[in-house]
C-alpha cells in the first residue's frame, strides 16, 4: 500500500508538471503568434490569440492546432481619401496546421468571425460633418440614416435619408443611400453633391486570404458583420 501511495503522488507530480509545461508552452506561443500578426499586418495594438484544446504539447507535435481564436483591433479601410475604422475584429479559426519548422501558423481548415464598426467611426469616414445613425431594417436589408452637410443648399440644409449597408465581393463594405428628395434626384449638381456624401464603399484588403465577408447587420450601437471562410491563410 505504502509503495502504491508513493506511485501515485509521483504521477501526482508529473501530472502537474505536465500540465504546468504545457499551460506555459501554449501562452509563449500565443504570444508569439499575437507579435507575428501585429507586425504583418501593421497593427498599433498586439492582438489577443488564445490556442483552445488540451494537450498543447501533442498537438504541436502533430502540427495541427484544434482552434486559434484571435480578436484584432485598429484594423482600418481606406477608400476615397477617408479611413474606415474597425472597431473589432474576432476569428475564430479551426484545424490549424503549422508550418514544417513549427515556427508560425500555416492556413486554417475553416473560420468564422465577425467585425463591430460603431456609427462613430462610419460618421468620421463619411465625410466632414455626415453623421450616420441607427435605421433598423426594411425588407430584410440593414439600414442606417445619413445626415450629409449642404450649407450651400439652404432648402436641404436639415436633409435626413434612409441608406442600406451592405456586402460587396467579400471584401468591402458598401454604404448607398436608398432615395434622394425629387428636387435633388431631378438636378444632378445636387445629386453629385449629396450622393458624394452618402454613397461610400470601404474594401478591407487586410483580411487574413480566404476569410470573406458575408453579412452586415445594423444595431442600435453600431453594424455587425459577419465573416466566413475555408481555407483560410493567416497572416504571420
Amino acid at each position: 500500500m505504502r509503495a502504491l501511495r508513493v506511485l501515485l503522488v509521483i504521477v501526482v507530480i508529473l501530472g502537474g508538471l505536465f500540465v504546468a509545461a504545457d499551460r506555459i508552452a501554449v501562452n509563449f506561443a500565443e504570444d508569439k503568434a499575437a507579435d507575428k500578426i501585429r507586425s504583418s499586418q501593421g497593427l498599433d495594438r498586439t492582438p489577443e490569440v488564445s490556442i483552445t484544446g488540451f494537450p498543447f504539447l501533442t498537438q504541436v507535435a502533430g502540427r495541427s492546432l484544434d482552434q486559434v481564436d484571435a480578436r484584432i483591433d485598429g484594423l482600418n479601410a481606406t477608400a476615397e481619401g477617408h479611413t474606415l475604422r474597425i472597431q473589432e475584429l474576432s476569428a475564430q479559426f479551426h484545424d490549424v496546421k503549422l508550418t514544417s519548422d513549427y515556427t508560425s501558423i500555416e492556413s486554417a481548415a475553416s473560420a468564422t468571425g465577425e467585425a463591430r464598426i460603431s456609427y462613430a467611426d462610419l460618421t468620421a469616414a463619411s465625410g466632414k460633418n455626415v453623421k450616420v445613425s441607427y435605421g433598423g431594417e426594411k425588407n430584410g436589408k440593414s439600414q442606417v440614416k445619413i445626415s450629409p452637410n449642404l450649407p450651400n443648399l439652404p432648402m436641404l440644409n436639415s436633409l435626413e435619408v434612409t441608406g442600406t449597408v451592405s456586402i460587396v465581393n467579400g471584401d468591402t463594405v458598401r454604404l448607398r443611400a436608398d432615395t434622394l428628395p425629387a428636387l435633388c434626384s431631378q438636378l444632378s449638381a445636387c445629386r453629385d453633391q449629396v450622393r458624394g456624401q452618402t454613397d461610400h464603399e470601404w474594401k478591407l484588403n487586410r483580411l487574413p486570404g480566404g476569410l470573406k465577408l458575408d453579412k452586415v447587420v445594423s444595431t442600435r450601437e453600431g453594424i455587425s458583420i459577419s465573416a466566413s471562410g475555408k481555407d483560410v491563410k493567416l497572416p504571420g
